[in-house]
C-alpha cells in the first residue's frame, strides 16, 4: 500500500525564504533584459566560471523538522544535523549568479539531475557557506549542457557536500535526437525491486516550495502549469530527488541517516500531480516510476558506507 504524501506544509515558512525569492526575482529580470538586449556571444563564455560565494545563516530547526515530515520522515532522525538533499534551500542563489550572463534563454533552462557526495554532516546550528562555479558547458547546437560545481558547508566542516549539478538548454527542436533516431525514453527495469510506495497529493509541489523557496509555477499554479504544455503541475525535480533520498534510507539502508556516502539522479520526465509513484532498486542504481517495465521519472545511483 501507498504512503499518503504529508499534509500542506504551513505558509508561515515562506518568510524565511527570502534569499531564494531574491534569486528568482533576479533571474526573471535577467530574463527581461535577456530579451531586449542583443545576445551575447558563445565566444564570450569563460569555463570554468568565477567563483560565487554565498552565506546564510543556520537554517531554523522548524522548517527543518516540517520538511522532514513532508518527506514522511522523523524529524528525531536528524537530530542536530541539516539532511543533505536540503540543498536547494541554501544553493538556490549561488546556482542562479552561476548562469548569468551567459548567451542561452534563461527561461528556457530545465533541470536535469545533480549528484551530491556527501563528506560530513552538516551542523544544524553553523552559518551554511556555498561556493560555486560554472564548471562545463557542451554545446552541440541542438542543446547546451551546463554543469555547476558547488561545494557548500560551514566555519567547523568547509567541505561536507560537494555537489554537480546539470541544467540543460534546448536549442532546437532536435534535441531529443541523434543521428535521426529519437532518443529512447528511460524505463524501469522489469526485475527492479520495489522499496517505496507514495501518493502523491495535487498540491506536493507546493509544500515543497514552501520548504525551499523555489516557487516556480508550473509546480503549484495548475492554469499556468497546462499554458506551459503539461497536464496539470509537475513535482520539483529536486522533491523527487529527496523523497527517493529518504527513501532508499527507510527502504534499503535501515533508517541510518549518516549512511549514504554519494547520491545522484538524473530527471528524465516530468512527475505530473497528483500521482501514485515507486521507488525500485537494481542493486544500487534506483528509479521513480509507476511500476517495473513502465517510464521512469528519475534515474540514479547511490552508495553507503558500513
Amino acid at each position: 500500500m501507498a504512503r499518503t504524501s504529508s499534509p500542506p506544509v504551513a505558509t508561515k515558512h515562506v518568510l524565511q525564504q527570502g534569499a531564494v525569492l531574491a534569486a528568482l526575482g533576479r533571474t526573471a529580470l535577467l530574463a527581461i533584459k535577456q530579451q531586449r538586449a542583443p545576445k551575447p556571444s558563445a565566444s564570450s563564455l569563460v569555463v570554468p566560471g568565477p567563483e560565487i560565494v554565498i552565506e546564510r545563516p543556520p537554517l531554523p530547526r522548524e522548517l527543518i523538522d516540517d520538511y522532514l515530515r513532508h518527506l514522511g520522515s522523523d524529524p528525531k532522525s536528524y537530530r542536530g544535523i541539516v539532511p543533505p538533499h536540503l540543498f536547494p534551500q541554501w544553493c538556490f542563489p549561488a546556482l542562479s549568479r552561476a548562469l548569468e550572463g551567459l548567451p542561452y534563454p534563461i527561461l528556457k533552462i530545465v533541470n536535469g539531475g545533480c549528484s551530491v557526495q556527501v563528506l560530513a554532516p552538516i551542523p544544524d546550528n553553523e552559518t551554511i557557506k556555498v561556493r560555486a562555479h560554472l564548471a562545463a558547458v557542451e554545446d552541440d547546437g541542438s542543446r547546451a549542457v551546463l554543469r555547476i560545481a558547488v561545494v557548500t558547508g560551514t566555519t567547523s566542516v568547509p567541505e561536507a557536500l560537494k555537489i554537480d549539478f546539470t541544467s540543460v538548454v534546448p536549442l532546437s527542436n532536435g534535441a531529443d535526437k541523434k543521428d535521426g533516431a529519437k532518443k529512447d525514453k528511460a524505463r524501469v527495469p522489469p526485475v527492479a525491486h520495489e522499496v517505496a510506495r507514495e501518493l502523491l497529493s495535487a498540491d506536493a509541489g507546493l509544500s515543497f516550495a514552501k520548504l525551499t523557496g523555489d516557487f516556480n509555477p508550473i509546480h503549484w499554479l495548475p492554469p499556468y502549469a497546462k499554458a506551459s504544455g503539461f497536464r496539470n503541475v509537475i513535482l520539483h525535480g529536486f522533491g523527487t530527488f529527496a523523497r527517493s533520498w529518504e527513501g532508499i534510507i527507510r527502504g534499503v539502508l535501515g533508517g541510518d541517516v549518516r549512511a549514504i556516502t554519494s547520491f545522484e539522479g538524473r530527471f528524465t520526465r516530468p512527475l505530473v500531480l497528483p500521482h501514485e509513484i515507486g521507488l525500485y532498486t537494481v542493486g544500487h542504481d534506483l528509479f521513480v516510476g509507476d511500476n517495473p517495465g513502465g517510464p521512469a521519472y528519475m534515474t540514479g545511483r547511490y552508495s553507503a558506507g558500513n
